[in-house]
C-alpha cells in the first residue's frame, strides 16, 4: 500500500507541475499561434512579485492574486508595445521572445540579485501509512484540475471563448463580422501571462526563486505543448496526464534527472507516432477515423 500512495503522489505532482506550468503558453500557442519564449520569465516573474509581497506581510493568497494582477498587466503591455506587431510573424516571435526573456533575466539579476529569501511551505504535511505527503502539493493537484475545468468552461461556454476561437481560425473573416480582434488577442496574451504569473507564485514556495528560475519550467511547460497538439486544452490535459506518469514513475525509480529525460524520450515517441498530438488522436476519435 506504501508504494501504491509513493507512486501515486509523484505521478499526481508531476501532473500539475506540468499542467500549471504550460497551461498558460499553451491559451497563447494555441489561440494566438505565438510562441513565446519568455514563458518561463513570466512564471519568475510571477514568483518574485509573490515573494516581495510575502515577505512585505502580505497574507498568502493576496500575494497570489497580487503576482497573478501584476503579470497579466505585464502581459498586456508587453502585447500593446511588442506582440502585437507580430501575428503575422509567428517565427518572428521566437527571437523576439527570447531576447525579451534574456533581458528580464538581467533586469531582476541587477535588481535583486542573484538570490531571494524564501518563503515557507504553508499547510504543513500528512501521514498516509508510511509516507509524509506535503498538503500544499495536494492542493496545487486540486488547483491544475479545476485551472483545467475553468478555462475549458471559459473558452467554449462564453462570449469571449468564442471570439477567440473565430478569431484563431480566420481573422480576417472575424473582423469582418464585427469583432475586435486586436482585443481578442490582446486579452488571450493577458490571461497566458496571468496564469504564468499564477504558477510562478504557487511554486514560489517549493522552488529556490532567482533570475533562471524560468528554466526549471520552460523546457517542460514546451514538451507538455507540443506533444498535446493544436487544442490548447484538451491536450495539454492528455499529455500532462501521459507525460506526468512517466516523469512521476521514472522520478521515483531513478531521480528526477533521469525522470526529466525519459518524459524528453516519451515526447519524441509521442510526436513519431500522433505528429498533430494527443487533440489531434481526440479529433480522428470524433470523426470515428
Amino acid at each position: 500500500m506504501d508504494i501504491v500512495v509513493s507512486y501515486l503522489y509523484q505521478i499526481i505532482d508531476s501532473f500539475s507541475f506540468l499542467i500549471l506550468s504550460s497551461i498558460g503558453l499553451a491559451v497563447i500557442f494555441g489561440m494566438m499561434n505565438i510562441i513565446n519564449m519568455a514563458h518561463g520569465e513570466f512564471i519568475m516573474l510571477g514568483a518574485y512579485i509573490f515573494t516581495i509581497s510575502a515577505l512585505a506581510g502580505v497574507p498568502f493568497i493576496l500575494s497570489v492574486l497580487i503576482a497573478v494582477f501584476g503579470v497579466t498587466l505585464f502581459g498586456v503591455v508587453i502585447h500593446k508595445l511588442i506582440i502585437s506587431k507580430l501575428h503575422a510573424r509567428p517565427m518572428d516571435s521566437i527571437v523576439i521572445t527570447y531576447g525579451m526573456s534574456l533581458v528580464m533575466k538581467q533586469l531582476i539579476q541587477i535588481i535583486f540579485g542573484s538570490t531571494m529569501p524564501s518563503v515557507s511551505m504553508p499547510l504543513g504535511s500528512i501521514t498516509v501509512g508510511g509516507n509524509v505527503l506535503s498538503v500544499y502539493r495536494l492542493v496545487l493537484v486540486v488547483i491544475s484540475i479545476l485551472m483545467l475545468i475553468a478555462f475549458y468552461m471559459f473558452f467554449n461556454y462564453t462570449k469571449f471563448g468564442l471570439y477567440s476561437r473565430a478569431t484563431m481560425q480566420n481573422q480576417e473573416v472575424a473582423k469582418a463580422l464585427g469583432i475586435n480582434t486586436g482585443f481578442e488577442y490582446s486579452m488571450t496574451f493577458a490571461i497566458g501571462a496571468g496564469i504564468a504569473g499564477l504558477a510562478g507564485a504557487l511554486y514560489a514556495p517549493v522552488m529556490a526563486v532567482s533570475p533562471v528560475l524560468g528554466d526549471s519550467f520552460i523546457i517542460q511547460a514546451f514538451t507538455t505543448v507540443v506533444v498535446g497538439g493544436g487544442n490548447p486544452l484538451i491536450g495539454t490535459f492528455l499529455s500532462g496526464t501521459v507525460l506526468g506518469i512517466i516523469s512521476g514513475v521514472v522520478s521515483l525509480e531513478q531521480g528526477q534527472f533521469i525522470g526529466k529525460i525519459a518524459m524528453l524520450v516519451a515526447a519524441i515517441l509521442c510526436i513519431r507516432v500522433l505528429p498533430s498530438g494527443f487533440s489531434g488522436l481526440v479529433e480522428k476519435i470524433r470523426k470515428g477515423i
